[in-house]
């Protein structure tokens, strides 16, 4: 009967009503775009709108149609959207120019080629999704793009994003993107022991360590598990404490109710605003009256200077580094702060050593199936006084094939970490550390 009436649309006023609308409803935060019992009737309505601004008649199904491929368009994370998903069992996606879809399985460190096979459409439509709510886009003039997914309750994690354009990551035509998941909920100790980074008595004395006020920081390579031990740990701190975290960006979960996160960002092209930093976070923090100073990862050694100064001050912290040793951490910390802040080499050991008081290394090591698995390859304590102008470490633990050896140095782990206290520590029993 209706097509008796009115006659369907043409193609190319559908696909012009379709882009109209989508164009509208860019801002929309992502979790709504995700989400079809809101963005449907909005689709419907921005439909009815264009089609009288355009001066046409409705036909019922042309609108239904339409609002349905504008809430498939806007919300078209297609091929990502099973991947983003709490249960997908991701630690990180990457996209690469080619078009092949790779990932990071959680407690994994090589990424997997997936048997998936996205268009150049599908791809592009997924970036603009990602990055339309946050006001941004990928393109010649703007090549690298740096973001990140907002928590939601589809992604309680969130994410960060990189992206770049064709024109500096040639291929096939496609978009370059990783997408880092992160943890969607604080890490407790026993998770440690359960994923067998470590034995029992070494957590449980990382753990006192950090109630004791000591300043402690991880190190490790690329996805190691960095972030993650230091949420871990960071169930020490007093649910007393006031914390303050610093981060770019934002990943860490802290089960304390008294948290403020602060959050740094880059200047935007083509804006007079200035970038906010780690350094600038650190500053601001210090006036915030923190029990607690934690600091996602150190790369500029402005972080690392401001940081340790903090530190220095008695503000207990915990902070990560990527280093693939203790004296990989040193040689690399050096060189950041003669570069970036013009502190020669002996200062700045002398600062390392007055501002950490023990590091410890996570990576990944085969276990007895041949599986490489995240561990607690070393913990060390840091001499404060330099010799021959190096700095000292003491092992406290390490790990080794050797179990009875292992054992032999947990023997000295109390008695190092003890010593640091003026007090000593209450028993931390882990079972009692809130999930």
């Amino acid at each position: 009967m209706w097509n008796m009436i009115i006659p369907p649309l043409a193609p190319e006023q559908r696909e012009r009503i379709v882009e109209s609308v989508c164009n509208s409803l860019k801002g929309v935060p992502l979790a709504e775009l995700r989400s079809r019992e809101v963005i449907f009737p909005r689709a419907v309505q921005g439909v009815q709108n264009e089609l009288v601004r355009m001066g046409l008649q409705d036909h019922p199904d042309d609108m239904q149609m339409i609002a349905r491929e504008v809430a498939a368009r806007v919300g078209g994370l297609g091929f990502l959207e099973a991947m983003l998903r709490l249960d997908s069992g991701y630690s990180e996606i990457a996209i690469n120019p080619n078009g092949t879809v790779w990932v990071v399985r959680k407690g994994e460190q090589d990424f997997t080629l997936l048997d998936i096979h996205p268009s150049q459409t599908d791809v592009w439509r997924a970036v603009e999704t990602l990055l339309a709510p946050l006001g941004r886009a990928v393109s010649e003039a703007s090549p690298s793009v740096d973001a990140k997914i907002p928590r939601t309750p589809e992604l309680p994690g969130g994410a960060r994003l990189k992206i770049l354009h064709p024109v500096i990551a040639p291929g096939e035509g496609y978009p370059s993107i990783n997408v880092r998941l992160f943890e969607p909920r604080p890490v407790p100790p026993s998770k440690l022991i359960e994923w067998q980074m470590a034995p029992e008595k070494v957590v449980q004395m990382l753990v006192e360590s950090v109630a004791a006020g000591m300043r402690i920081l991880v190190i490790g390579g690329t996805a190691s598990g960095k972030t993650t031990l230091l949420s871990a740990l960071a169930n020490g701190i007093p649910a007393s404490a006031r914390v303050v975290k610093i981060e770019d960006p934002e990943e860490i979960w802290l089960s304390q109710p008294d948290v403020v996160s602060l959050e740094a960002r880059p200047a935007q092209v083509g804006s007079t605003v200035p970038a906010y930093t780690l350094a600038n976070g650190v500053d601001d923090a210090m006036r915030m009256s923190p029990g607690w100073l934690i600091v996602g990862e150190m790369r500029k050694g402005d972080a690392i200077n401001a940081l340790f100064r903090a530190q220095m001050s008695d503000h207990p912290g915990l902070s990560t580094y990527h280093a693939e040793s203790p004296e990989a951490m040193v040689k690399r910390m050096t060189a950041m702060l003669w570069a970036d802040v013009n502190v020669q080499a002996a200062p700045a050991k002398e600062l390392i050593a007055e501002a950490i008081d023990v590091v410890v290394q996570v990576g990944f090591r085969l276990d007895e199936h041949g599986k490489r698995r995240r561990r607690i390859i070393g913990v060390w304590s840091l001499n404060k006084v330099l010799r021959g102008g190096n700095i000292e470490f003491s092992t406290l633990y390490h790990l080794s094939g050797d179990d009875e050896s292992r054992m032999d140095l947990l023997g000295q782990i109390e008695k190092q970490f003890r010593s640091f206290a003026e007090q000593p520590l209450k028993e931390v029993v882990l079972e009692h550390i809130p999930e």
